[in-house]
């Protein structure tokens, strides 16, 4: 029951976000008793970090954490103030990539939110993942996962020749659709002891 409010309350957020009513929003955040909202750009950081929560045995529901992907940076401004101060007055947070970073200090200020709890990757969460891993089991991921073929038909492609490994794999991670979402996860489950990006460690520190 509280999986299926909380994807209806992300449904209502949306839809409110998007110049529609509130009321539905703010009925499940009291059912739901949400009082924090991390924002994430799309679907690939909303598995990222609900793998990462899995695996520190978190329930973040159940603590009032509410994890929203926007479908783009570029709908900060709206997401934060729809649950920040001027609509449910919620406490915001969120992970970006740090190109993006400045739509989300626009979005949180427009809010009167502040801006210090977005934690910035740099350059975004797979480039973090793929570094803390190594590309080389990354590469053990893509293999164990049926997906060498393609990875080597990539890798045959003119634009790639010399680039750097791990560009390759954030390139590769991009190139069919679902792709990063699946991959988000599993680079999570992946990670050894110590191995969590700073971003994200930095995230979950204040939730």
């Amino acid at each position: 029951m509280a999986e299926r409010e909380t994807s209806a309350f992300r449904e209502a957020v949306g839809g409110w976000a998007s110049g529609g009513p509130g009321e539905r929003a703010r009925e499940l955040a009291g059912r739901l008793g949400v009082r924090t909202a991390v924002l994430l750009e799309g679907l690939s950081d909303l598995a990222a970090v609900e793998a990462l929560a899995a695996r520190q045995g978190r329930d973040l529901a159940a603590e009032g954490v509410c994890v929203l992907q926007m479908a783009g940076a570029m709908n900060v401004g709206r997401y934060a103030v729809t649950l920040g101060p001027p609509g449910l007055g919620l406490r915001l947070t969120g992970l970006c990539d740090v190109r993006e970073r400045p739509f989300y200090d626009r979005g949180f200020g427009r809010a009167g939110a502040p801006a210090d709890t977005v934690f910035a990757c740099s350059a975004e969460l797979e480039d973090e993942l793929i570094r803390a891993l190594g590309a080389a089991r990354v590469e053990e991921i893509v293999r164990a996962e049926g997906d060498l073929r393609a990875w080597q038909t990539f890798l045959r492609q003119s634009a790639q020749v010399g680039r750097p490994r791990p560009q390759q794999l954030r390139r590769f991670l991009g190139t069919k659709k679902g792709r990063k979402i699946r991959y988000g996860h599993l680079l999570v489950e992946a990670l050894g002891p110590g191995q969590v990006p700073a971003p994200l460690t930095d995230l979950f520190a204040t939730l």
